[in-house]
């Protein structure tokens, strides 16, 4: 592996991650559904640290995601440059998830700024592999709540999407089909009001897993805490 200019290789930052690994944390984890094959144990605050300290870094992050390790693939979703990670790095990281948080965080810290996003949407969602596919709903909700400017157009276009899997049985998958259904009904009145129809839809189906979604899903876009957000951005795109 080449030297960086700080000196930080990701050996240097593996022997980093060991001293700082508890089995504790590893098993505190395990309890929320997080495993992985190599861990070391070290919060996701710490690991924000080690990033804000190390600083982007493109290349180490490459090498870091290579390692296998889960805290290095973290670390290495925040130090990735979302314009210079190509399709087959962001599919082969996909096929790479094992588990909901490294699928939620790369999806949340980094896919979501990439000129590739929506096509990866587009594609992993019709992946039946669970953390592909749930890669697929957890990059839409991300685009949905970090998108400032985005039309609403190319979210009521993944609607048709949602409708298709909301009936997937696994947990992570349903659940990140609901996540991105209201992450879109966050946006604008309009697609408030879309979301809200297909979640009532769901809400009343016959299918458990679309009942599951569309029951989680109006609860939350009839909250007042959407209701205020979807207020505050309305708002923001008339300034």
């Amino acid at each position: 592996m080449s030297r960086r200019p700080k000196g930080v290789t990701a050996a240097d930052v593996l022997r980093m991650l060991e001293r700082k690994g508890s089995a504790a944390d590893i098993e505190g984890m395990a309890r929320y559904g997080i495993r992985s094959p190599k861990m070391f144990g070290v919060s996701v605050a710490e690991l924000r640290r080690m990033a804000k300290e190390i600083g982007p870094d493109h290349d180490l992050a490459l090498d870091l995601w290579k390692t296998g390790w889960y805290e290095a693939r973290m670390l290495a979703a925040f130090l990735a440059d979302p314009n210079k990670i190509t399709v087959k790095d962001m599919n082969g990281w996909a096929r790479d998830f094992d588990n909901w948080a490294i699928t939620d965080t790369v999806c949340f810290s980094l896919f979501d700024r990439s000129p590739h996003a929506w096509s990866r949407v587009d594609l992993w969602s019709r992946n039946s592999a669970e953390f592909v596919r749930r890669a697929a709903f957890a990059l839409l909700a991300s685009m949905a709540l970090h998108d400032a400017h985005g039309a609403d157009a190319d979210y009521r276009a993944r609607l048709p999407l949602i409708r298709k899997y909301a009936s997937d049985e696994r947990d992570l998958v349903r659940k990140g089909v609901s996540w991105a259904l209201h992450a879109i009904g966050c946006r604008s009145r309009a697609l408030h009001d879309d979301a809200l129809k297909v979640a009532r839809e769901f809400a009343a189906s016959s299918d458990p897993a679309e009942r599951w979604v569309g029951k989680d899903a109006v609860k939350k876009l009839t909250s007042a805490a959407t209701k205020k957000r979807v207020d505050r951005r309305s708002r923001s795109r008339k300034v």
